[in-house]
């Protein structure tokens, strides 16, 4: 496993979802109440992407099919999708955004 250091932690909002690549693995970096937490961004059900669904509290919504993943955790939330999505540690140092992959 490495870490990469993938942003700045003000580009990550309290809200936003924001896409990044560690390593060639594309990543949603999810600012939770202040905690950034890292997920692929890839939607377990059909493999679309997750990057233009919505972010609600620590809820993200596929904008394909309307599934929906805890951003903490990975879990599948609601159907369509039924599998858990990646997630990956964070850790914000100095300002930066670090993902461990």
């Amino acid at each position: 496993m490495s870490e990469w250091k993938v942003a700045r932690a003000t580009d990550v909002p309290i809200g936003a979802a924001v896409r990044v690549v560690a390593d060639s693995l594309e990543l949603l970096l999810c600012n939770v109440d202040g905690t950034i937490y890292a997920i692929e961004d890839v939607c377990t059900h059909d493999g679309g992407a997750l990057d233009q669904g919505r972010l609600q509290g620590a809820c993200i919504e596929c904008p394909r099919h309307g599934a929906t993943f805890d951003v903490r955790s990975g879990a599948a939330l609601t159907l369509p999708a039924i599998l858990p999505v990646a997630t990956f540690p964070v850790a914000v140092r100095d300002g930066d955004v670090y993902v461990t992959v």
